[in-house]
């Protein structure tokens, strides 16, 4: 598909397909008039004798300084190599080209007072597969992510470093050149409003949610795959029982597990026995940490959707001509949203790293051999694989501490309160591929411990499930190196081929 930027409208699955999948972008012709129309405006208000942030006067603490009509493009030129101040290693490609994307998206909310140029600029580069260099250190979240834009801003002026469509690490000059596209000579507000945005986070958390939708359906799969080794009722996922607490997402936890279990014969083999009578937590309550997990990102989704609906600059045009400062760079909404994410996120991965150890404890595993290992003693099995998992619940348990409470004023006290919503964001990338890493571990535990029931089957949904792992990591046998198969794990688990195969069997998970 061929995604068009005419200002609102752009979608999660938009910025996912262009950050991810490299989807072409076009600018509508009706942005392209709005921002013509207001960049009329700001050439207005640059040659009034009123001071107009940004436009007419110096940034953050030197908004009183005036700044000469000539000079106003040098003083764009300037900001853009002045904040482009990060340090660190690069963040990933699909982070920059999401941010791309959506600071093109702002300015052709027609707000912004530039020339249609610049909007034609970043998306010529995201069509080319040029993608600047982005430090991962240097935004506070404030006044927009303003040294991520700024490495961006570089390379649409022909400075800096990028990545080329082949993987290439080259300057931007270099690759303009290749590419027959033209370096950007910024004019009055240009270079401010190519960098007082909250696209970075956004583009993170957009593409976080998607990520963490993938992770809640897989974690029900090996969650039912985990509950019928341990040989666990499905009694506690009736629905009539979520009626009585009705969270939503509790309620589609919990119907995915009813989905999932229907027709285990394991299941079926110990309906009335003694011990099913109420298992353990990490069992029983499984839809009410996922499923809260699933509010919260319901609730992150919606403030990402208010901010894909915004302009996000300051000053902004307004339809009156007006040239307004505001607050609306500042990232809390999205900072407190990336916080509570990983949170949620967090738990999810903590609920399955104890059904992990409960299916290698031979205490509480209802008769697995210890480990799940095929000769207990000579062979560890998958010991280590939940000292891994434990590692992981412990790791995002630190990152779950949120970073939107902190604040570390910056710019001479004028900005004395901050997010750190970008910091926020990148903690919750690093969760996610945490809760990915211990799923792939519970899902490679929860197969081979349903194989050590035979001759009783799993479920035909688990089963498919399994039979789709097993093309790439085997079972039960003598030991064996474990990270290339919970490497392989992760990689169906990342790519949809877990989900697909269970809901080959029982249609879509909710």
């Amino acid at each position: 598909m061929t995604v068009t930027l005419r200002g609102a409208g752009l979608t999660e699955d938009q910025v996912v397909a262009v950050a991810r999948q490299g989807e072409q972008v076009v600018l509508a012709a009706a942005a392209r008039t709005k921002m013509e129309r207001s960049r009329t405006r700001v050439e207005r208000a640059a040659a009034s004798r009123e001071p107009v942030y940004g436009v007419s006067t110096g940034f953050g603490a030197l908004a009183g300084t005036r700044v000469a009509p000539l000079r106003q493009p040098e003083l764009q030129l300037a900001l853009i190599r002045s904040h482009a101040a990060g340090v660190g290693p690069p963040v990933d490609r699909e982070v920059v080209r999401a941010t791309m994307l959506l600071r093109a998206r702002t300015l052709a909310m027609g707000m912004s007072g530039v020339r249609p140029l610049l909007a034609d600029a970043l998306i010529a580069m995201l069509n080319e597969g040029i993608t600047p260099l982005v430090p991962r250190y240097g935004s506070v979240g404030c006044s927009g992510d303003l040294a991520p834009l700024a490495h961006i801003g570089l390379a649409l002026v022909g400075e800096g470093e990028v990545v080329d469509a082949q993987g290439g690490r080259r300057s931007a000059a270099q690759a303009l050149k290749s590419a027959r596209l033209k370096a950007v000579k910024l004019e009055t507000k240009e270079g401010l409003a190519l960098i007082n945005g909250t696209d970075g986070m956004l583009g993170m958390l957009l593409l976080a949610c998607a990520d963490a939708e993938l992770l809640l359906k897989t974690a029900d799969v090996t969650a039912a795959m985990s509950a019928e080794a341990l040989l666990g009722t499905d009694r506690t996922f009736q629905s009539r029982l979520q009626e009585v607490r009705p969270h939503p997402g509790q309620a589609a936890s919990a119907a995915n597990l009813t989905r999932l279990m229907s027709d285990s014969q394991i299941v079926a083999s110990h309906r009335h026995s003694q011990h099913a009578v109420q298992d353990s937590y990490s069992v029983r309550c499984s839809p009410q940490v996922a499923g809260a997990a699933r509010d919260t990102l319901d609730f992150a989704r919606r403030i990402a959707e208010v901010e894909l609906s915004s302009t996000i600059d300051n000053p902004i045009v307004m339809e009156n001509g007006d040239v307004e400062s505001n607050g609306n760079f500042h990232g809390e909404p999205l900072a407190f949203a990336a916080d509570f994410l990983a949170i949620a996120a967090a738990e999810v991965g903590s609920i399955a790293e104890r059904r992990v150890d409960r299916l290698l404890d031979p205490h509480r595993s209802q008769g697995l051999p210890p480990f799940l290992a095929e000769e207990p003693g000579v062979n560890s099995g998958l010991m280590v694989a939940q000292y891994t998992a434990a590692a992981l619940v412990a790791e995002n348990r630190r990152l779950a501490a949120p970073a939107s409470v902190d604040s570390v004023p910056t710019s001479g006290m004028q900005e004395d309160h901050v997010s750190m919503g970008w910091g926020a964001a990148l903690k919750l990338r690093t969760v996610l591929d945490n809760v990915a890493h211990i799923l792939a571990v519970e899902l490679c535990a929860a197969a081979r411990a349903q194989e050590l029931r035979r001759p009783l089957e799993a479920s035909p949904a688990t089963a498919a499930v399994r039979a789709a792992l097993r093309k790439q990591v085997a079972g039960v046998g003598p030991d064996r190196i474990v990270a290339p198969e919970l490497a392989a794990a992760e990689a169906l688990i990342r790519d949809g081929t877990i989900i697909g195969a269970a809901e080959s069997v029982v249609g879509s998970l909710r």
